[in-house]
């Protein structure tokens, strides 16, 4: 078990798998599932932005978050209770390990993962209830949970998504061919965040040479040089419509460095993007 307290956080963490958060305040972070989660509110508000729109979660609220997007959270006290969450976070291997057993001829054949990231499931359900409720004794013993049952809860937790929407199955198994995330589309959607190729690669459920093989078949630009181009495509239609200042493109679009940006600007265009307005 791993505790962290820091600044009215208390953590508490067991092999990866589950955690507990305690905030007397409000806390923002842009957050990055590198793993599935699925959350359960104890007390307090979660408010979860994905592009525009707002979720707030409150006491006895549960939603999955798929791992390939980022969200702003913001957690905090509620009506005079701290924030209090339990995250059970699946892991690649756990999901490839359960993929395997799985009958496949029972797998539904018109499962379509979903575009939305943020899927909030029904509230006091018995099963989510009795999942979560059933963890809340570990965080407060200090004893820590076996092996055996932190398996057991990963694996209701797996059910509870299944049973409540077949759909899921392609997002929790999009390591499998028929329902890889299409390449173009998630850079296209994700060219400004500032992913490493390793996180596009699993963000899009593949291996970092499935990814630049795959890559390779839709573009002659490598992901970076893509990714630069993109960013400077986006940053010239908005120098275009003198909207904004080239300062506040600049970093609205990915850059991280002003010089850097004008001198690839200039390189794609001709000009400085000062001298394009």
């Amino acid at each position: 078990m791993e505790t962290n307290n820091l600044k009215g956080i208390n953590t508490l963490r067991y092999s990866d798998i589950f955690l507990a958060m305690y905030f007397d305040n409000g806390k923002s972070c842009l957050h990055r599932n590198h793993s599935h989660v699925l959350v359960y509110m104890c007390s307090g508000e979660l408010e979860i932005k994905e592009r525009k729109k707002v979720t707030k979660l409150h006491k006895g609220d549960c939603a999955f978050i798929r791992k390939d997007f980022s969200v702003q959270l913001t957690k905090q006290g509620y009506e005079g209770e701290q924030f209090k969450a339990i995250f059970l976070m699946f892991t690649n291997k756990f999901l490839r390990n359960f993929y395997t057993r799985l009958d496949k001829e029972s797998l539904p054949g018109n499962a379509q993962r979903s575009k939305v990231s943020l899927y909030r499931l029904p509230s006091n359900r018995p099963d989510i209830v009795s999942l979560f409720e059933s963890m809340t004794p570990y965080f407060n013993s200090g004893i820590r949970p076996t092996d055996e049952l932190l398996e057991l809860k990963m694996t209701e937790g797996i059910y509870v998504l299944l049973n409540t929407d077949k759909n899921l199955y392609a997002s929790l198994f999009d390591f499998t061919d028929p329902w890889k995330i299409d390449i173009m589309k998630f850079m296209e959607q994700n060219y400004m965040n500032d992913l490493t190729l390793e996180e596009m690669a699993n963000y899009t459920g593949r291996s970092l040479a499935t990814f630049k093989r795959d890559f390779s078949k839709v573009s002659d630009l490598s992901p970076k040089k893509w990714v630069i181009r993109r960013r400077l495509e986006a940053a010239h239609m908005l120098i275009l419509s003198g909207a904004r200042k080239v300062t506040d493109i600049c970093y609205e679009v990915g850059f991280k460095n002003l010089s850097h940006f004008s001198k690839a600007y200039k390189g794609l265009y001709g000009s400085s993007p000062v001298h394009s307005i």
